[in-house]
């Protein structure tokens, strides 16, 4: 498509995005003379649904009114409330309802993948990461190795781009498993890198690990709601995400995690269980043998918070009213491919966008380098929050923006870029 620099066009694209009355199911943040915020950080925390509150209320209501019978009772009791989401969250990675449980948070979740999926032997004990992974995957990757008596030096293997670039070559991990595949025992990468916004080729990767018998994980936090995902088809071993970035389900809400069925339904798998995780049919029995359940509900250890799950539930039906990610990745590729046409045009020889430009390499975000000699990016972020603008400063040097098609206008794009290029330009 042909992009035009003028804010009537951005209107124009407003006006056909049949996605654009989605914005109206989202409460924007409000600056001081009550205009909305232009918000462009939902990849750090997602925008509340209006309806989150309804559902959050409908629950709150139903404890005072029902007490513990609430468990059983009404149109969502809670006892099974969490199976409410499964449908919707399998839908988003590609995957079956039986292969996903929403539980946690996302760093105890990988913990418990850790537990079943790192099992390692005197031959094969190193684990594969990014070396500039989220610090909670750093930090659980470590303490698992260390639990197990190994020295991180030597079971900690860091991919990580070559001097003076900021994205890692496909090749180079390929090189990595061919070279040392045989002292893998697991790699865990990110879906879509947090600092660069850089998409890693998920399928490529779990295929060429596991014919060197290597299991294979994701921390999907960036990727889920962001770009589509076939966790199942691609044979990927197990995967986990929080819900508050694109999801939008609010601060601290309850992660997610994914289980290929052929791990979920093999019950002697080695794992931490809990009362959740056993057999529905005879929880009640109160016995104290555990008997998994064969499916990703398996690793269950608790009951979930209701609470959070309605403000999930309040998101991922919106998700399904959009159509789910087809409709969304298309709104989500024009949406940044504009923004990067408008960068390019306003603010060329100020702002260096490190995120892959390749749109297949990518999902709604772009990592900002700011190179104006007068303006620091830290002093270049505090203006733009000055001004209205809502977006995110990651150490050492970048500006994070990110335009979600959920709730996000081409207008939104238009007067950021506007702001931006006003700063640079003083």
């Amino acid at each position: 498509m042909q992009f035009e620099t003028g804010l009537e066009f951005a209107r124009q694209l407003d006006r056909d995005d049949p996605l654009a009355r989605f914005r109206d199911e989202f409460n924007f943040p409000r600056q001081s003379d009550g205009s909305p915020e232009i918000y462009l950080c939902g990849n750090s925390l997602g925008l509340q649904p209006k309806r989150a509150r309804d559902y959050v209320t409908a629950e709150l209501d139903k404890w005072a009114t029902l007490g513990v019978k609430g468990h059983f009772s009404g149109d969502h009791p809670w006892m099974p409330y969490h199976e409410f989401l499964a449908e919707s969250s399998a839908a988003l990675v590609g995957a079956s309802a039986d292969e996903v449980v929403v539980m946690n948070s996302l760093t105890a979740n990988l913990h418990l993948m850790m537990v079943t999926f790192f099992r390692p032997t005197s031959e094969r004990y190193k684990i594969v990461i990014e070396d500039h992974a989220f610090p909670s995957d750093h930090y659980a990757v470590e303490s698992q190795l260390r639990f197990h008596g190994i020295d991180p030096e030597d079971g900690m293997l860091l991919v990580k781009p070559r001097e003076g670039e900021e994205l890692v070559r496909q090749e180079d991990v390929e090189t990595l498993v061919r070279e040392q595949g045989d002292e893998i025992a697991l790699m865990l990468l990110p879906g879509v890198q947090y600092y660069t916004g850089q998409v890693w080729n998920i399928e490529a990767i779990t295929r060429l690990a596991q014919t060197r018998g290597i299991c294979v994980g994701f921390d999907l936090a960036h990727a889920v709601g962001n770009v589509p995902l076939q966790l199942h088809d691609w044979q990927v071993d197990f995967a986990c995400w929080c819900s508050y970035k694109y999801l939008n389900s609010g601060p601290g809400s309850v992660g997610g995690c994914f289980v290929h069925r052929r791990h979920a339904s093999d019950t002697a798998l080695p794992r931490f269980a809990g009362w959740w995780g056993h057999d529905k049919e005879s929880r009640f029995r109160m016995e104290n043998r555990f008997q998994p359940i064969p499916t990703a509900e398996g690793w269950q250890l608790s009951n979930p918070p209701i609470l959070s799950l309605a403000a999930i539930r309040a998101s991922l039906d919106i998700f399904q009213e959009a159509g789910g990610m087809a409709p969304l990745r298309h709104k989500s590729e024009k949406l940044t491919a504009y923004l990067q046409f408008l960068l390019e045009q306003r603010t060329g020889k100020f702002i260096n966008i490190i995120t892959p430009l390749d749109p297949q390499q990518r999902g709604c975000q772009l990592s900002l380098c700011c190179d104006a000699k007068h303006l620091s990016g830290r002093e270049l972020h505090k203006r733009l929050e000055d001004n209205g603008v809502t977006c995110d400063w990651r150490e050492p040097n970048v500006i994070r923006i990110a335009p979600v098609p959920l709730y996000n206008s081409f207008e939104d794009v238009y007067r950021f870029v506007d702001l931006l290029a006003a700063a640079c330009n003083e």
